[in-house]
């Protein structure tokens, strides 16, 4: 179950720093799902093949609030990616820890989901003062 939950993170990384990259869900995420079942496959054969390939899709899906909302706010490519790329290492990193493997690739989806909810809002208040 260890080496599982790596490969589940560690694929949930690869499909970070894909998308930090490469900035287009489209292209990034079957390179990560390819990405992610490949070290998965080669740290523990099909189990992990299949945690790695999932783990992918989840930090692809995860990430993307993030990158469109850095890249829509006038965030450069490269500065993005850059940022992106630490972030990914440091969630790699984060997966040889037991049990939190599983948890970074269960957490970057919701959170991208929280992020994507709140980008919606407007602050009213910002608007009132506007109006002078």
């Amino acid at each position: 179950w260890y080496w599982i939950g790596v490969c589940a993170g560690l694929g949930a990384a690869l499909g970070v720093l894909g998308l930090g990259v490469l900035r287009d869900v489209r292209i990034a995420l079957p390179l990560a799902v390819v990405a992610g079942a490949v070290v998965g496959w080669l740290l523990s054969d099909w189990a992990g093949a299949i945690a790695g390939g999932v783990g992918g899709v989840l930090g692809a899906f995860g990430a993307t609030p993030t990158v469109r909302g850095a890249l829509a706010r006038g965030g450069t490519a490269g500065g993005t990616a850059v940022l992106v790329g630490g972030a990914a290492l440091v969630l790699a990193a984060l997966s040889f820890v037991p049990v939190l493997g599983y948890l970074v690739a269960l957490a970057l989806p919701v959170l991208g989901l929280r992020l994507r909810r709140r980008q919606g809002e407007r602050h009213a208040g910002l608007r009132i003062l506007a109006r002078d």
